[in-house]
């Protein structure tokens, strides 16, 4: 990418509309409330033939810093100074706010070059708050509608000669396909060789998403995680809304971590906005390889928390658990011993699980964290051989044999691994609807035990074996 942009103005004058136009994909929350969006959201855009980095930021408002609406404009400020450019945007229908005038004037001091826009001037009506933008004194407004789609070239015009050809167009610049991975995209892996055993790859770039309910300091995680305030944190539940990711390393290996808004119980969520924050957590989910439930120490093991667990198991995504507030919890030898019986307990369709206490406040125990989230996504990509599966089918029998239905014995006749991320494996057999519950708990307790697949989900599927007599007509 050549240049970043980032888009500012008041609240719901349309930036977040503006931003999935420019990205193609509807990445931000947008509704008609004001003040939607709150955190600063990078996304790659695509402009005719401008590739560049666009960042869409909380509504502009005139309030004191230590208001949650102040720690916002304090992150759209980061973003003016961190951007080549910014597209100033304006209500064209509505009309020009002494709050228009107030930011154009911020937008004027920090000496960045500003693309005056006037949003929804396909409006009735419109053409006199485009007029009055001239008076802002930051050039020719420019009409556009984000919502529909009109005056997209003019904009990119605007954005070439505010920005200069040479910056727009960078030589050796060729136009790639964009690189984000659709969350369509198969996570599972591919056929898995009968007697191969891939080497974990550690060089791979690892998605992450942070989950948990509403105050049980996700952003802080992260934002300790970073060494910067990149998320907007405060007191106040339900900072996060939409689910933003960024970009680290950690000891040389590529982060890509999602922080996500707080999910309450689903009888509590009524309003449209906070439903569309947890669809966005759930895609985020699906998104990721391996996903870290954040549960308050202080007030764990609430029924919510133990419903997140499920749901990421049941998307097959690696799980690992972190007791976050650690610093504010007292005896903690007695409250750790407490936490694993709890864990090993209410928890046993993720018998393994790691479960790490930290303080995403003073940084304490993030960096066995990480270590936990490498090994767990390490088992999660796991691969066994077929050899080495059906010498451990055969002596799982010979221990246990399966049971008798309706007078007949099953058989388990031969078994492999078909897929990783989550490890998946069928076994070939008689009769596998007959095959009890409780016996195939038993083989999945197994392969866990014995092939040291600790805490992720572990799914086996049963095929009948193929009768050559089958369509035959009987002789008498």
């Amino acid at each position: 990418m050549s240049f970043t942009v980032a888009i500012v103005g008041r609240p719901n004058v349309g930036k977040s509309t503006l931003f999935n136009r420019l990205v193609g994909k509807k990445l931000a929350l947008v509704d008609d409330t004001p003040g939607v969006t709150r955190d600063r959201r990078p996304g790659d855009a695509k402009l005719i033939d401008l590739r560049f980095i666009i960042i869409d930021t909380a509504g502009l408002e005139e309030v004191g810093p230590d208001t949650l609406e102040g720690r916002m404009r304090a992150q759209t400020e980061l973003a003016i100074e961190d951007a080549d450019l910014t597209l100033f945007v304006v209500d064209a229908k509505f009309g020009l706010t002494p709050l228009d005038k107030t930011f154009g004037e911020l937008l004027r001091r920090s000496g960045k070059p500003v693309v005056l826009v006037a949003n929804k001037s396909e409006a009735k009506g419109s053409d006199g708050g485009f007029y009055d933008a001239y008076t802002l004194g930051l050039g020719e407004p420019v009409p556009i509608s984000a919502e529909h789609g009109q005056g997209m070239i003019d904009l990119r015009d605007a954005i070439v000669e505010a920005i200069g050809e040479d910056r727009a167009f960078p030589e050796g610049d060729d136009d790639e396909a964009e690189t984000d991975i659709d969350v369509r995209d198969s996570v599972l892996g591919e056929e898995a060789d009968d007697e191969f055993e891939p080497a974990y790859d550690d060089t791979k770039p690892l998605r992450v998403a942070i989950i948990g309910r509403p105050n049980a300091g996700k952003s802080t995680l992260i934002n300790r995680f970073l060494g910067e305030d990149r998320l907007l944190t405060g007191p106040e539940a339900g900072i996060t809304r939409d689910s933003i990711s960024v970009d680290w390393e950690w000891r040389g290996r590529t982060i890509k971590m999602f922080d996500t808004a707080g999910m309450r119980k689903k009888a509590r969520v009524q309003e449209k906005l906070e439903k569309l924050s947890v669809a966005d957590a759930l895609r985020s989910i699906r998104f990721a390889e391996t996903v870290v439930i954040v549960f308050d120490a202080t007030i764990p093991f609430e029924k919510q928390d133990l419903q997140l667990v499920d749901l990421v198991l049941r998307e097959g995504r690696a799980a690992v658990l972190a007791f976050n507030k650690w610093d504010l919890v007292e005896e903690p030898q007695a409250v750790l011993a407490e936490l694993r019986e709890k864990t090993e307990r209410l928890l046993p369709q993720a018998r393994g699980i790691r479960a790490v206490p930290i303080s995403g406040q003073t940084g304490y125990s993030l960096d066995k964290l990480m270590q936990s989230i490498i090994d767990t996504d390490m088992v999660w990509n796991k691969r066994i051989s077929t050899a080495k599966l059906n010498r451990w089918l055969e002596g799982t029998q010979v221990q246990h044999p399966p049971p008798a239905v309706s007078g007949r014995r099953l058989k388990l006749k031969y078994m492999t691994q078909v897929k990783a991320r989550p490890p998946a494996f069928m076994i070939s057999c008689t009769r596998p609807d007959a095959l009890p519950e409780s016996y195939i708990r038993y083989l999945t307790n197994g392969l866990r035990a014995d092939f040291q697949i600790p805490g992720v989900p572990i799914r086996i599927h049963f095929k009948a074996g193929e009768n050559p007599f089958e369509n035959r007509r009987k002789k008498r």
